[in-house]
């Protein structure tokens, strides 16, 4: 019997449990771990509630969740409550999908006042992560600035222009709802370092813009190199590109006719936050490309801010007795190998990279590697006591442990909660989700 852990329950961890299952079948138990009660990980917390189709993928998981052989045990924290080692002595393979939870800083004078926010705490706000529900973000102000290229910055754009009407059918939290009813906002500016041949935004997601209710997009011309020289960029970006010409040939008289305005300016690389107390610009520098690298020029100006969402990238979270690279922000690893018996795969392998579905490809892999170690011999021959040891230290210790069953309950319960129109509505506090499965 081969017992595996997987740290971790969003898509890298169930992909790999879903290779595992499908490679061992009943010959292997696999326990997949969280440190919340709630299984999916980004899939819960991390995609934008107005996007249900992308969170549908949860279904596949939940599938790979009903064979016998594989259990969810949410509610336990590795490094607090169980150390690595601990596992090691229980698991013959222990596999780190912890994703990257964490902000990627900017380093810049004032990112420490009031109101400027990393994307993982923004989003973890408005879809109900219980460590930043209570978040509170000051959506009086006017003027809010998103920095970033990526689809996070578009989603944080999105969900900060839309109008109550447009969140039907999705599932964001109340309180992130209500915030969003009373906010004042007007303009909404997305800063890029580099040009519109460099964004990493998706066309479907650049197309969303131009459907909202209350909102219009703007890009101004001078920032748009020649067309055709959009010719030598590969389809995707390629239409992503013609989006961005086609809000920059939007009337001006429209953006008039629409209570918010979401702007691109391009070329800018934010240098400093200034505020007394709070926010209420940024500094950013005019860039020029080369090479495809921002370059600065000298020449600086401000844009006005009372909401700052930094939208820059994430990093994995470090545990105790794991060597970590701190300059990629991820563990360090070869190919997914930490140390023997112990690997990494997803984001916590290699950085915050690709889609949902680049899990899949990336789980499968690092089982291949796995049943390389069984076979050359690399994980030894002792026995293990797996799942039995793990419930047996889980006793002793005094562990809460939250079951798919009991995730079964947690979800029945939010979507008997739910507004109408809406799938569900979140718990937002640990304590509310172990009292619902109880």
């Amino acid at each position: 019997m081969r017992h595996i852990a997987i740290i971790g329950s969003g898509p890298a961890g169930y992909y790999t449990a879903e290779a595992a299952q499908k490679h061992w079948g009943d010959d292997a138990k696999i326990d997949i771990f969280d440190m919340l009660p709630v299984p999916y990980g980004l899939i819960r917390t991390g995609v934008a509630p107005d996007h249900q189709s992308i969170k549908g993928v949860s279904r596949r998981f939940e599938k790979t969740n009903l064979n016998d052989n594989v259990r969810f045990v949410g509610n336990v924290t590795v490094g607090d409550d169980v150390s690595i080692g601990d596992l090691q002595s229980l698991y013959h393979s222990v596999i780190l999908a912890t994703g990257a939870p964490r902000d990627r800083e900017l380093g810049l004078p004032g990112e420490d006042l009031a109101n400027v926010f990393g994307s993982a705490a923004f989003v973890g706000w408005y879809n109900g992560h219980p460590h930043f529900a209570d978040l509170a973000p000051d959506l009086t102000g006017k003027h809010a600035v998103v920095i970033g290229m990526g689809n996070v910055a578009l989603d944080v754009a999105r969900i900060l222009a839309k109008t109550p009407r447009e969140f039907a059918g999705a599932d964001i939290v109340q309180h992130a709802l209500d915030a969003l009813e009373a906010s004042n906002i007007e303009t909404v500016t997305i800063i890029g370092r580099r040009g519109p041949h460099q964004i990493m935004m998706t066309p479907k997601e650049l197309g969303e813009l131009m459907n909202l209710d209350r909102a219009s997009p703007y890009v101004d011309p001078k920032d748009l190199p020649d067309e055709a020289d959009d010719a030598i960029l590969e389809p995707g970006l390629r239409k992503s590109v013609t989006h961005l010409r086609n809000f920059a040939a939007i009337p001006t008289n429209i953006h008039g006719e629409t209570p918010i305005t979401i702007e691109f300016d391009m070329f800018a690389s934010p240098t400093s936050f200034h505020g007394d107390g709070g926010v209420h610009e940024v500094e950013v520098e005019e860039t020029k490309v080369e090479a495809g690298r921002a370059i600065g020029t000298g020449k600086t100006y401000r844009i006005r801010a009372d909401l700052v969402v930094s939208c820059i990238g994430y990093r994995t979270s470090p545990i105790p007795d794991v060597p970590f690279d701190d300059r990629m922000g991820r563990f360090a690893n070869d190919e997914g190998r930490i140390l023997p018996g112990l690997y990494c795969v997803g984001w916590a392998r290699r950085g915050p990279s690709g889609t949902i579905g680049t899990n899949r490809p990336d789980g499968y892999a690092i089982i291949d590697r796995i049943i390389e170690d069984f076979e050359s011999g690399a994980l030894g021959t002792a026995r293990k006591s797996g799942r039995e040891g793990f419930d047996a230290m889980a006793t002793e210790r005094g562990l809460d442990i939250v079951t798919f069953r009991d995730w079964k309950k947690i979800e029945e319960a939010e979507e008997a909660a739910a507004r109408d129109g809406a799938p569900r509505e979140k718990f937002v506090d640990v304590a509310s989700m172990i009292a619902a499965k109880d």
